[in-house]
């Protein structure tokens, strides 16, 4: 009897464990995606810009890029909290199937410090300096 407890409290905690990995799946995608919809967005602006030869149009290139910079960095402090989340329930021994995070706070985990994570950042800080780059280029070759 005792064994047959042990199993089905290692089923729920190993399903609760499948819980939090597609969640931390699900933001590492949006992380992703945002990446992409960011170049993707920049590279159409320039596009247009060329099209209509109006110098002012560049200029609106930089806004995705904060834009996006900033829900990256949500993504990012969600996936590390559900990280944290699920080395706690790992550990665990009583399985409530709760997806608070709260518990998981910490100050590494704020969007904050994670704008500023290496990875985000050097993403998003090439992707500013081309975009001036390209845009002084336009503004003196014109």
């Amino acid at each position: 009897m005792l064994h047959l407890i042990a199993i089905k409290m290692d089923e729920k905690k190993l399903k609760h464990l499948e819980f939090i990995q597609q969640i931390i799946t699900r933001m590492n995608t949006n992380s992703f995606l945002l990446k992409g919809w960011t170049v993707t967005l920049v590279a159409a602006i320039f596009a247009l810009a060329a099209k209509d030869a109006n110098q002012k149009y560049f200029i609106v290139s930089y806004l995705p890029i904060p834009i996006f910079w900033y829900l990256d960095a949500f993504f990012l402090s969600q996936e590390r909290k559900f990280r944290k989340l699920y080395d706690v329930v790992r550990l665990k021994a009583v399985i409530d199937f709760s997806m608070d995070t709260s518990l998981c706070n910490e100050p590494t985990n704020s969007v904050a410090k994670t704008f500023f994570s290496k990875t985000i950042f050097i993403f998003y800080s090439i992707l500013v300096i081309i975009t001036t780059l390209i845009i002084i280029n336009i503004f003196l070759c014109s």
